[in-house]
């Protein structure tokens, strides 16, 4: 797998994956935009509004027509939140020119012409987005946003972010908000999205087998040469320290539940510079509990049977940890406790040599299965674009196995909780 990636112009990017394990080119554009509260309604409607036609292809169902016609190329879009930024994700995968039954055809350049008129091409009436098509997404967004609360633990994790990131971007939902959804329209939201794709961070992504061409390609394609350069406006990760609560906070709220859904969100007041930390940072998780083998889901879900599911995940992009898990409701006190025991065993260095490679072995066969899959690799050379850090494979692979239990200690030492949520009926 070999990476190369080339500014086309200020503010956006070519991103080229040249491997030979695939018989399909993956190709993928990325819009990132600050998120703020004013803009979070209308990037999401944005991502669903352009699947819905383009100037070429008008309708949903011409798209697919013309993606059958590709030989069933895939067509996909989606939305994320990543760090302090909204991100719009557009891809087509196709099969690779040289794996086609007919010599000559042209399938990656067909597929770019596509994905480029969907995302920079959108479909007007009357030189705004149809109505039709607004009104049915809108309506869309608003049972997504209101179906966030039928998955309880998912819900209590994105409550638990919504209230240690108060009037930050980054509590925000990725959704939206129903109260928004009435002040659009065809019109402001393609004048909206006009300013979007003049502003935001643009990045073209090309996994598969791919050459110098390609790039030019790319380069050559009427909607591209469009595209003004730009100061992109975007955040990157990591390049803000937490403010750390004096003291924690408790929220609890009532729900028609049967089993209760208990969330600790922790800062760590880490050096957002140090490289390293980041690494030390994910193999503290791992023990504390990223995994089957952790302390937290031995000694509260395995011994102490007070949980019926017991993890941690750590959020590199700001420095959070959230441990999350479904417990009977009358178990909070007790749960609560057993697992501030284990934050500070963690301190104590109170694990193992075994434990720290038991995490080491997970991570590392994690991250040498990110060139088995596109999208994978994409996003894992797109999360060190936003980062303005480069790390190859090898050397992630290198910073995990050097990382020390002094480390590990070092990282439980700078956790602080910052709010506990529960969710009981």
């Amino acid at each position: 797998m070999e990476y190369q990636e080339k500014e086309l112009k200020k503010g956006i990017k070519i991103h080229t994956i040249n491997t030979e394990k695939f018989k399909t080119n993956l190709i993928a554009v990325f819009l990132t935009t600050k998120l703020s509260r004013e803009n979070v309604t209308k990037n999401a409607l944005i991502s669903t509004i352009l699947r819905r036609g383009s100037k070429n292809m008008q309708t949903q169902e011409e798209i697919s027509k013309q993606m059958e016609e590709l030989y069933g190329a895939g067509f996909d879009c989606g939305l994320d939140k990543t760090g302090d930024n909204q991100v719009l994700k557009f891809y087509i995968e196709i099969i690779n020119d040289n794996f086609l039954p007919q010599k000559g055809e042209k399938m990656l350049e067909v597929s770019l012409e596509k994905l480029f008129d969907i995302v920079f091409n959108p479909y007007l009436e009357n030189d705004k987005f149809k109505e039709e098509y607004v009104n049915q997404e809108k309506n869309n967004i608003k049972q997504r946003i209101e179906g966030k609360i039928d998955n309880k633990s998912r819900y209590s994790l994105e409550r638990c972010i919504e209230e240690m990131y108060k009037d930050e971007p980054f509590g925000l939902y990725k959704f939206g908000y129903i109260e928004d959804l009435e002040k659009i329209d065809g019109k402001n939201l393609y004048e909206y999205y006009k300013n979007l794709i003049n502003t935001c961070k643009i990045d073209i992504f090309v996994s598969g087998i791919v050459d110098e061409e390609t790039k030019e390609i790319i380069r050559q394609n009427e909607n591209i040469e469009k595209l003004k350069e730009r100061e992109a406006q975007y955040i990157s990760p990591n390049r803000t320290k937490n403010k750390l609560k004096e003291k924690e906070e408790i929220v609890m709220e009532s729900m028609d539940i049967a089993q209760g859904k208990l969330v600790v969100g922790l800062d760590l007041d880490i050096d957002i510079e140090k490289e390293e930390s980041k690494y030390e940072a994910l193999i503290y998780n791992s023990i504390l509990g990223g995994s089957a083998n952790s302390k937290i889901f031995q000694n509260v879900r395995e011994k102490a049977n007070l949980a019926y599911a017991a993890n941690s995940s750590y959020l590199r992009h700001k420095n959070n940890i959230f441990i999350n898990c479904g417990i009977e409701i009358n178990n909070y006190e007790k749960a609560l406790e057993l697992i501030k025991e284990q934050l500070e065993d963690m301190k104590k260095g109170d694990f193992t040599e075994e434990n720290i490679e038991d995490s080491k072995k997970g991570i590392l066969a994690t991250v040498k299965t990110i060139d088995d899959e596109q999208d994978t690799s994409i996003t894992y050379f797109f999360g060190q674009e936003l980062a303005k850090k480069k790390t190859s494979i090898e050397e992630y692979v290198n910073k995990i196995s050097n990382v020390k239990k002094e480390d590990i200690i070092n990282i439980a030492n700078k956790v602080r909780i910052n709010t506990i949520y529960f969710l009981k009926n």
